[in-house]
Formats: structure tokens, sequence, C-alpha cells
């Protein structure tokens, strides 16, 4: 499915967020407070627009973008930057060592994933201690009146705009349900610090339409010393 509307996946954003997208992912990468040679790391980069946004706040740093849609990286490959590589890989199963990372993002992608905790613990491996994971998502509006006319564009005009520009409607349709079962903004919060985050807050965006979680990355904790073996234990 991200294949078939990859081509197209940037201008429907625009269209259908009216650019408002645009200041979204500046806003999660200020989220980052890093040096300009930090190592970051963009989950589910899709066409590197948040990606670049990253480039471009370390520029003596690198960023890696990873994506499963080799046509989004297809896209995302032909606006290159030195500093950035664009990687195929699975983010429950990172194919990197622990605490490679100094900061990581992920924009509009964690409701597609089927599996959100494991999702965040290997982020938080994937970090060094102290490390903040910035997620930009879509949201549910806490106010009653307001959710009501977010979830009239999400589910009845979303869809038909982006069939007519993204170019594939079934796409389209199926993006507003993957918001249906995704945790609200304080239960997300809630998962954070349960899955390798020892902290973790939520900024509303426009009234709640969409949320930043920002994540800090737990310490590690080293084996206690009952639980390693005695010299002598270790010799018998």
């Amino acid at each position: 499915m991200f294949d078939k509307i990859a081509g197209r996946y940037d201008l429907a954003n625009t269209v259908m967020t009216a650019g408002v997208d645009v200041l979204w992912r500046r806003r999660a990468a200020a989220c980052l407070t890093v040096g300009a040679d930090a190592q970051l790391l963009d989950l589910c980069c899709g066409t590197g627009a948040l990606t670049r946004e990253l480039a471009r706040k370390v520029p003596r740093g690198r960023v890696v973008g990873v994506d499963f849609s080799e046509a989004m990286l297809a896209v995302a490959n032909r606006r290159p930057r030195n500093n950035i590589e664009y990687r195929r890989a699975d983010v429950l199963d990172l194919p990197f060592p622990d605490e490679r990372f100094d900061g990581a993002t992920m924009a509009f992608s964690l409701r597609n994933v089927v599996d959100i905790p494991r999702c965040l613990r290997e982020v938080a491996r994937v970090l060094k201690a102290g490390g903040a994971f910035v997620n930009l998502e879509v949201s549910k509006p806490q106010s009653p009146l307001l959710r009501r006319g977010f979830f009239a564009y999400f589910f009845g005009v979303v869809p038909r705009l982006g069939g007519m520009v993204g170019g594939d409607a079934a796409a389209y349709r199926y993006l507003p349900q993957s918001l249906i079962n995704f945790p609200e903004a304080p239960a997300l919060t809630e998962l954070f610090k349960n899955n390798g985050f020892a902290a973790a807050s939520c900024v509303p965006l426009f009234g709640g339409v969409a949320a930043l979680h920002v994540g800090t990355a737990a310490p590690r904790t080293a084996p206690s010393q009952a639980a390693r073996p005695s010299q002598a234990s270790a010799a018998s």
C-alpha cells in the first residue's frame, strides 16, 4: 500500500493538512536538544521529509532514515544530503546496536505499527541513556466538539482528498481507520513510560488533532552484585 502512494505522498499530505504538516515536522525536530554532531534516527521515514529537517539540525552529524517501503525510500533518495543515510528496516527489529543514537523521531506512522510496546522498547534500546524519542502523530482531541469536527473531516473528507490527489482511494480509506484503535494521548504517554522511557510528556497540536510525545530513554541498569557469580562459584 505504501509503495503505491509513495510518488504522490508528500503532495497528498500538503493538500490534506493545508501545509500544516510541514510546521508540525519542524516542531518535532525542534524538540530534540542535541549537538551539531549528533547521530539521529528517523523511524518510518517515508519520503524523508522529517529526515531532512533533522539533517539541517546536525550539519556535522548524521541521520539514518529507516522504512520498510522500498518505493518510499526511492523517493527519499531523490533528494540526497551528505549527512543522511537511508536503510530498509523493520522498526520492530532495528539493525543497530544498543545505545547507537543520540535522538530519534517518528512522524505519522506509529498508528500503523502492529506492536507499539515492542516498537517503543526497540527505540529505547538503540538510544543512548537520556536520549529523546519524539513521536508526531494524528491524535483524538479531548474536546467533544472539536473531536466531532475532526472526525468528520478525517474520516469523511481525507479519504476523498487522498484518493484524488494520492491516486489510491483504498489506501486513504485505510489511513483514517488506523486511528480508531490507536491509544488516546494519555494512554500513549503511559506506554512510553512502561516500555523503556524514564519520562514522557505530550504536547497537543491544533487543539489535539495531532500530538507530540517526547520520551527520555531510561538509563541502562547494570547487573546487581548479587546476580553476579562469585569467583569461587565461577571457578568450581
